[in-house]
């Protein structure tokens, strides 16, 4: 099945969500994000279905069933598949690339056919992912025998012992990177991860006061504040969990894969504790989401209708009233479809980076494209309402002019 634009937007907020907690550097994330958003453009001029992704919920074997607890490093990679390999390459490539000295020959595997930047949609590289990290990683505990000293090494072969199952390996990894960045709330939190797995999923005993230690460092480290309400929820402190949870929804982004993976669990934590399902965190997210919006009609001029076919796609997007001309959300339609209620929000952009909600005015526009071009034709019908503000659902879009 090919991937829709939700997905592959899913996986640029999960590369986006490894870079901010220190998985993926700077340059490593880049590569892998141009990489992304080349597919994004491509799947958008192929006529990909735009449809959302769901985070697949906890499963549960009774009513005080543990959810799955969300996590970070080699769990989430395990978790984003398609991403796994470009993450760990473009991540070790970039390390390899800053580590050795001039002229030194890399150890780095070449990048395949296989990886998410070459694949075409749909074809992930399940069998060749875990040979690719798993040579990777053999080339890279070597490189660690010569830069022992290399705490962000260590750091990498950590996880990536973590995404192939060695958790014991993993966990001599993250004690090495540990002995030389003692301070990393990060480090400290994946560390945590790697003990519970080792101990079959338990968080009791040392997994659990490392990350209490974590959170002393960083009270609002995601990754800590996941476990400890997973902890919490073992426990059968429900409360905890709660407030564990909650706290990571106040203070992450909407789109952040551990806020998304603890939705469920906080659900079901809140039932047990006997709370309302309805939260304070959960309306001011529904609020907040509206006011990052846009909505309204698009409609097709009466004098096009024998000008244009049912099947004929149809383009609403939002771009920002100054500056770039990017899309910030891009809906597909077809001229059947039409008139049509829209919404364009940050579910809909392109990029993680590029988002409607970072704007303060856009321009909305709606476009017939005969050929199914995400750029415009000579020959194509469009319509563009003025610079709005953000929160405004009354937009009146009519397509009838002709793009020159």
């Amino acid at each position: 099945m090919p991937h829709t634009l939700a997905s592959l937007r899913q996986q640029l907020i999960q590369l986006k969500t490894l870079h901010e907690q220190g998985t993926l550097s700077d340059a490593a994330h880049e590569d892998a994000r141009s990489a992304l958003e080349r597919r994004i453009v491509d799947a958008v001029l192929h006529g990909a279905v735009d449809e959302p992704v769901v985070p697949t919920p906890a499963k549960t074997t009774g009513s005080s069933a543990r959810p799955a607890p969300p996590r970070s490093a080699g769990s989430l990679l395990l978790w984003a598949t398609p991403v796994a390999v470009v993450v760990l390459i473009a991540g070790a490539a970039h390390w390899w690339k800053t580590s050795s000295p001039p002229g030194a020959a890399t150890l780095a595997p070449a990048p395949s056919p296989g990886l998410a930047a070459a694949s075409p949609p749909g074809k992930a590289p399940h069998n060749t992912s875990a040979n690719e990290i798993a040579a990777m990683t053999e080339r890279l505990a070597l490189k660690m025998k010569e830069r022992p000293e290399d705490a962000e090494g260590w750091a990498m072969l950590a996880r990536s012992y973590a995404v192939l199952g060695r958790h014991g390996d993993a966990l001599g990894a993250y004690q090495r990177a540990l002995a030389l960045r003692t301070d990393d709330p990060t480090l400290i939190a994946d560390y945590a991860d790697a003990l519970a797995m080792k101990a079959n999923g338990s968080l009791e005993g040392e997994p659990i006061k490392q990350v209490q230690r974590a959170l002393k460092l960083d009270p609002r480290n995601l990754k800590a504040l996941s476990l400890a309400g997973t902890a919490a929820f073992d426990r059968k402190d429900y409360v905890a969990a709660v407030k564990h949870w909650e706290q990571m929804i106040a203070i992450g982004p909407s789109t952040d894969v551990l806020v998304m993976q603890v939705q469920a669990g906080l659900t079901e934590a809140r039932r047990l504790a006997g709370m309302p399902a309805t939260t304070l965190a959960a309306a001011v997210s529904a609020a907040t989401a509206a006011a990052a919006s846009v909505s309204g009609t698009v409609s097709l001029a009466p004098s096009l209708a024998k000008l244009t076919d049912p099947q004929d796609t149809v383009f609403i997007f939002a771009r920002a009233s100054q500056g770039q001309r990017a899309p910030l959300a891009v809906l597909r339609k077809q001229v059947k479809d039409l008139p049509l209620k829209f919404t364009l929000d940050d579910t809909m952009a392109m990029s993680p980076e590029n988002k409607i909600s970072g704007a303060a005015q856009v321009i909305v526009s709606a476009r017939v494209s005969k050929s199914g071009n995400a750029l415009p034709q000579a020959g194509d019908f469009s319509g563009q309402a003025p610079p709005v503000g953000l929160g405004n659902s009354a937009l009146a879009i009519e397509i009838g002019e002709r793009v020159k």
